[in-house]
């Protein structure tokens, strides 16, 4: 299909084919073979499916497209930001898939929210794992799960997710998991989301009950009570089970588990953001197994 191309921009321009020579031979061979690509500015988005969801922000959309460049479906990016992924724009081309060069109101329609960053893609999603099945695989002597009581906040989602990855968690526990590939948490884990696995369930209590009996400690926190995560050694294997910020984890879960932790601080304010204690721990238990 044949490229539509904005008035006032040449055959040529770069923006039309990024990665094409602007010698002469290469601008006649632009014009005899048509370009897969599409270049619209206000045609609006298609409906996105079930299987199919938005990844916005420079670094979430880049880390994707290094890991999974076939999960693609669509491009959306502004003049300005289109050269850096020119990249992308030729693989989409080859693929025979649209890239669509738009400007920042098409940007904000399509991702659904002001912080695109410039570039929108849409994409498959990850395939989600059941948590069982994740426990099956065997030779884990060493691993790190988060559960996660009630978070549901994106940018926190994220947040947690940005850390994960750093350090080595291999899964968040959930009851929805697909919350992690939203567009927001995606872009504010930015890459992180691409390395980090939402493992399903449906009764969380069941989940780590089911943990427990695969070897894994189950560690909760507590603003009041518990000990010192720096004076507490951690077991190789672990779930760490955060709750929303209000009533942190249920009683149910808080009762059953093994070592329940305590960030120290000055006290001057009551807790710490969600994503902000996982971090804490998540690296007090990285430096541990180190």
């Amino acid at each position: 299909m044949s490229a539509q191309k904005p008035r006032g921009t040449k055959p040529t321009d770069p923006l039309q084919k990024p990665w094409a020579k602007t010698d002469k031979f290469a601008s006649n061979k632009a014009k005899r073979q048509p370009d897969a690509a599409k270049v619209r500015t206000n045609k609006p988005p298609k409906t996105v499916q079930s299987d199919e969801s938005k990844v916005y922000g420079e670094n979430a959309c880049r880390v994707l497209f290094a890991q999974r460049p076939a999960a693609v479906i669509r491009l959306y990016i502004s003049q300005q930001l289109a050269p850096k992924f020119a990249d992308v724009m030729k693989y989409l081309a080859a693929a025979k898939k649209a890239y669509h060069i738009v400007d920042d109101a098409e940007l904000e329609k399509v991702a659904g929210s002001g912080h695109h960053g410039g570039i929108v893609l849409l994409v498959k999603r990850k395939t989600q794992q059941k948590l069982a099945d994740y426990l099956q695989q065997k030779g884990r002597k060493q691993d790190c799960l988060l559960a996660l009581d009630g978070v549901g906040n994106p940018h926190n989602l994220g947040a947690i997710t940005r850390s994960c990855a750093h350090f080595g968690v291999g899964g968040i526990i959930m009851k929805q998991p697909e919350l992690l590939q939203s567009g927001a948490a995606l872009r504010t884990a930015e890459g992180g989301g691409e390395f980090v696995d939402g493992l399903s369930c449906d009764n969380l209590p069941l989940a780590l009950k089911l943990c427990k009996e695969a070897g894994y400690t189950l560690i909760t926190t507590s603003s009041h009570g518990g000990n010192s995560l720096y004076n507490t050694p951690l077991p190789a294997k672990v779930v760490i089970v955060f709750g929303e910020e209000m009533f942190g984890v249920s009683q149910h879960v808080a009762k059953n588990a093994d070592i329940a932790l305590q960030i120290p601080g000055t006290g001057k304010v009551e807790s710490l953001n969600v994503s902000v204690a996982a971090s804490l721990i998540l690296g007090e238990w990285y430096r541990q197994q180190g």
